[in-house]
């Protein structure tokens, strides 16, 4: 039975009198990427906001495991699992990609009380921080580039940093806002290839707007227009679906 990390229900953004979001629903199951879609001013990144905790929902529920997180500000959603990359890439540039990596690492352990021995509770902390660092540079494929400085490396290598960053904090749901954006070919091959490889131990979320990026990779897609949804399924479906053909992908599709 498929396990599933986030359920949303029927969540609604409003802006005034705009719905950017209305009533959508949607799960995210392990070891599956399930693909956001539509043209712009859809409702996608909002709808990612609202999944992070980067914005407040007006109305609906958001459940991670068993967990109902509706309303927690986005570190303690982080905390609960959820790790997100962004549509700007979102680094430290004069940093190196282990400073960077390590940084978020740390990131996710809580900040404790004062204790008279917490150097050794930091040290500890420590250990398992470089621990999930190394670990977070290996998947992504950055091992050869773990001293380079940030603003040093390709914008490929920048995005699958961002990437790296995100998994050193362990999470179980990965929201990814345009990882391919910017990218040439062979940057967008190896982008694809680590969305891969980290698939299995993870439930994600993918908004993008690379059409062959997002049938090659996803399990299963959303399309949203004007804030709602108009069809979800496989990526079979999702093609022969002559609402979503009329709507956004068009004929060629």
């Amino acid at each position: 039975m498929s396990e599933i990390l986030l359920t949303a229900k029927n969540l609604t953004k409003r802006f005034g009198g705009l719905a950017a979001v209305d009533k959508v629903s949607l799960e995210l199951v392990r070891d599956t990427i399930h693909a956001v879609i539509g043209p712009n001013g859809a409702g996608k990144s909002t709808l990612t906001n609202l999944l992070s905790g980067d914005l407040p929902v007006t109305s609906g529920r958001i459940q991670i495991g068993a967990q109902d997180v509706t309303g927690w500000r986005p570190e303690q959603i982080a905390r609960q699992g959820l790790g997100r990359s962004y549509q700007k890439t979102n680094i430290f540039l004069p940093f190196s990609v282990w400073d960077n990596v390590f940084l978020a690492a740390q990131a996710r352990d809580p900040q404790q009380p004062w204790n008279p021995l917490r150097w050794m509770r930091r040290a500890a902390n420590s250990a398992g921080a470089r621990r999930r660092c190394s670990a977070a540079i290996e998947l992504a494929g950055l091992q050869d580039r773990r001293d380079a400085i940030a603003a040093t490396i390709s914008h490929g290598e920048q995005r699958q940093l961002e990437v790296a960053m995100t998994l050193a904090t362990e999470p179980q749901v990965l929201l990814l806002d345009e990882p391919l954006a910017g990218m040439g070919v062979a940057e967008a091959e190896r982008m694809v290839a680590l969305l891969l490889r980290i698939k299995k131990d993870h439930a994600m979320l993918l908004v993008e707007h690379d059409m062959d990026a997002v049938f090659t990779l996803a399990d299963a897609l959303t399309v949203m227009v004007n804030g709602q949804v108009i069809a979800t399924g496989t990526p079979a479906q999702i093609r022969a679906d002559a609402n979503v053909q009329a709507a956004y992908l068009g004929e060629e599709h």
